[in-house]
């Protein structure tokens, strides 16, 4: 009895791995803002709004 391979299985399994990969690659690609000073910005737009 010969073997026989599940082809679509193996191809599914192999673009499972890759799209994970890949989704985890966008996730980690995204820059963390780490240091945020407020009362800056709050101060930035009451500049605006004195402005107008």
């Amino acid at each position: 009895m010969g073997i026989t391979k599940l082809e679509r299985k193996g191809r599914r399994n192999a673009a499972i791995a890759i799209n994970k990969q890949t989704y985890i690659k966008q996730i980690t690609r995204k820059p963390i803002i780490k240091k945020v000073d407020v009362e800056a910005i709050k101060a930035s737009f009451a500049e605006k709004k004195a402005a107008k």
